[in-house]
């Protein structure tokens, strides 16, 4: 618990650095607030009157200690594109992008980790060759790119998937909200049609990620593995009789988790990051599109909330990924 509270304390530096960046950055973009929502056919002193009423007009000192005054308060400001609360339009969005990130994550282990490994135990094997291919075309194509052409093939081609609007199809009903997944939400609400049909629009969306993501997965997988496979202790279990598959799963795999695991933490991120192409390829209701809608509109508040929220996220992450690497590496524990 100590270690918890001092890597809480020692992030703090880092989201004051953030609050204080994001603000600076909002106020020199390109693009005026007040000259947007007054309308391209606005007066001057109407422009001004909004300028007022926003507190635009202030010193950017004055602006600055008003937004941490609010912050200190869990007050994220109000958007003006909606009309409604930052905080509360997060908390709403937020569960949409994490449960898209979480199923593209599942999915890029579940392909990579085997990937990677058979690649490493049969070096120079089809398998090896198809894992770099994967790896390479995972990494060069763009998100946006692999996720309009997945829309093309399934979608207009084929027409095996639904069209890509956000969680649901417009004939079915959002299950009552627990967790905010949707896919969790209807296995409690006992309704398997509105399962199939939130299944059926993440595929897509979690796919691209997840093809984004499987290439730094197995690349670590493949590498971890070799380095372990060509350690003394596994040629001690080898001519100890031990069966191929317990030497490479019980004792190799065990051993290479360590850097799996880290770089798991770091393709979250940016997991989380590349949700904001994703999601505006597919119209997915997540916060990376409610923050590029906003940016488009010169609105502070939902952007300002918007890196906030995936600051704190970061350190949560790594804080988790930490305590994980101390579970799984005993040297970690006895501080070795």
């Amino acid at each position: 618990m100590r270690q918890v509270l001092l890597r809480l304390a020692a992030a703090l530096p880092t989201l004051c650095g953030v609050v204080v960046v994001t603000f600076l950055l909002t106020r020199v973009l390109p693009g005026d607030t007040a000259t947007y929502f007054a309308g391209p056919t606005a007066s001057a002193e109407a422009i001004e009157q909004i300028r007022r009423e926003l507190g635009l007009d202030l010193p950017l000192p004055e602006q600055f200690w008003r937004y941490v005054v609010a912050l200190t308060k869990g007050d994220l400001g109000m958007s003006l594109t909606t009309g409604q609360p930052v905080r509360a339009e997060i908390a709403t969005r937020l569960p949409a992008s994490a449960e898209l990130t979480l199923c593209a994550l599942v999915l890029a282990i579940a392909i990579a980790m085997p990937l990677g490994v058979l690649a490493a135990v049969r070096q120079g094997s089809l398998i090896d060759h198809a894992c770099r291919v994967l790896t390479t075309a995972g990494v060069s194509l763009p998100v946006f790119f692999t996720g309009l052409l997945l829309v093309y093939v399934f979608y207009f081609v084929l027409g095996w998937m639904p069209a890509p609007l956000g969680r649901l199809d417009a004939f079915a009903t959002a299950p009552p909200q627990v967790s905010g997944f949707y896919l969790i939400d209807t296995l409690l609400a006992g309704d398997t049609e509105t399962f199939r049909a939130a299944a059926a629009q993440i595929v897509l969306p979690a796919t691209t990620l997840a093809l984004f993501a499987l290439a730094p997965i197995a690349r670590i997988t493949r590498a971890s593995m070799l380095a372990v496979l060509g350690s003394e202790f596994i040629r001690t279990a080898r001519a100890s009789g031990l069966s191929g598959p317990t030497v490479v799963i019980t004792y190799a795999l065990r051993n290479a988790l360590l850097p799996v695991v880290t770089v798991l933490g770091m393709v979250f991120s940016f997991l989380l990051g590349a949700n904001v192409l994703v999601e505006k390829v597919f119209a997915w209701p997540g916060i990376g599109s409610y923050a590029v809608e906003a940016l488009i509109a010169s609105d502070f508040a939902p952007v300002q909330g918007f890196v906030l929220t995936m600051a704190v996220l970061y350190v949560l992450l790594n804080l988790g990924i930490d305590l994980l690497n101390r579970a799984i590496d005993p040297r970690a524990r006895h501080g070795a």
